[in-house]
């Protein structure tokens, strides 16, 4: 096993590497032959995209990010793991819904790709009205500015990562993004769009399993939910999928990895104590937050470390996590890993106009209640079950 990263999550093999190596002449061969906007590049999932899109040697790649210090570390990544290329790699540290933005992109030579990967991801994002708005800025606002931009300046593909959470979603997170689907779709008849939905990945920026790794830094104790069971992808995994979706993905088609037994399911408490093994240490469950507090410095001498593992009760939580839902045509046989949900429908386009001359109100009136949120988000989504327990992820350890 030479992935330490699949020995967290309880895997041994990468998940896509046979569609991968099926496809790579025409991947390598588009990608030689294009030009790439990455926007959101230098988070978790774009940072990935970045790298599989650098080392196919495109003719153009610039990439836009708001923190200016991913995008320093992404140059220094790439120049020390692949070098140089011959064509033009850029960054620029912009906010994608900025007027500087709109000056950028309507200033350069027209894109064959724009991917779009930025996102607000946390489900703790809904814990107030006003972090709430601004993931409604940036998953669906910003990703209709930035397609009505790659309409206007003749992008040929414009692609744009989901989540599974969009499928059935009990949080407002994944709403949103099922919302973002919608809004997608229906600019399919200007120009050709495809997304992907896939799974958690593996100490991405933020995440809990991230988290792991600066508890130890910091002699902390490690806290998971011993209930909650999810998939996980690695980063190369997470930019393979989205490669694939832009390059080869039909107009409206979603890309997903197929659930299998290359895909394992694992608790964040099971992948906790793989992390600790790793690190060198045994995993020791205490009863509650204080007694794994305290425990810190008696434990590490012996080689263990103290963990406190919980049932999860935090708002937005799923039971379990899926792809694609009943209603939605789905082709599992095109490729060997990968499966399609076929030709998604937008939403009716009197409801999305309403919805955004609803949100430019209440971001006009510069007041508003998480309550009104929910009911604007159920007239596109009537069947959103959200999920409310008034507790959240910053109640926890």
């Amino acid at each position: 096993m030479n992935n330490p990263d699949l020995q967290m999550i309880g895997r041994t093999n990468e998940l896509l590497a046979k569609d991968v190596e099926s496809w790579e002449s025409e991947l390598s061969k588009k990608v030689e032959q294009s030009s790439f906007l990455v926007i959101g590049g230098a988070g978790s999932i774009g940072q990935a995209v970045t790298k599989e899109i650098f080392k196919r040697n495109p003719k153009k790649l610039h990439v836009v990010d708001l923190s200016e210090n991913n995008l320093v570390e992404l140059v220094r990544d790439i120049r020390s793991s692949f070098g140089y290329i011959s064509g033009d790699f850029s960054t620029f540290a912009i906010d994608c819904g900025s007027v500087e933005f709109e000056a950028y992109i309507t200033a350069q030579p027209t894109f064959d790709y724009v991917l779009n990967l930025s996102a607000l991801k946390h489900v703790r994002s809904e814990r107030d009205p006003y972090t709430l708005m601004r993931m409604v800025q940036v998953n669906i606002l910003n990703t209709i500015k930035t397609i009505e931009l790659a309409i206007k300046t003749g992008a040929k593909k414009y692609f744009c990562v989901s989540t599974d959470k969009a499928a059935n979603p009990v949080n407002m997170m994944g709403a949103s993004k099922r919302i973002m689907e919608q809004y997608l779709f229906s600019y399919a008849d200007k120009i050709t769009i495809s997304t992907a939905r896939f799974a958690n990945v593996a100490f991405s920026d933020g995440s809990l399993l991230q988290g792991f790794t600066k508890r130890i830094e910091k002699n902390q104790p490690i806290s998971a939910p011993n209930d909650v069971r999810r998939y996980f992808v690695t980063f190369e995994e997470a930019g393979q999928l989205c490669l694939m979706s832009t390059i080869l993905g039909e107009s409206k088609e979603i890309f997903f990895p197929k659930l299998s037994e290359e895909l394992n399911l694992i608790t964040f408490s099971e992948i906790a104590k793989n992390f600790l093994k790793s690190r060198g240490y045994q995993a020791v469950e205490c009863a509650s937050e204080d007694e794994a507090r305290s425990s810190v410095a008696t434990l590490k001498q012996d080689g263990r470390w103290p963990c406190y593992f919980s049932k999860s009760d935090t708002t937005g939580e799923k039971d379990f996590e899926e792809f694609f839902t009943p209603g939605e045509e789905v082709d599992l046989d095109r490729f060997s890993t990968l499966g399609v949900v076929l030709n998604s429908h937008g939403a009716d386009q009197s409801l999305l106009r309403d919805f955004t001359q609803t949100i430019h109100s209440l971001l006009k009136r510069g007041s508003w209640e998480k309550t009104e949120l929910v009911a604007l988000f159920k007239t596109l989504l009537p069947n959103f079950g959200h999920k409310e327990t008034g507790k959240y992820l910053d109640g926890k350890m």
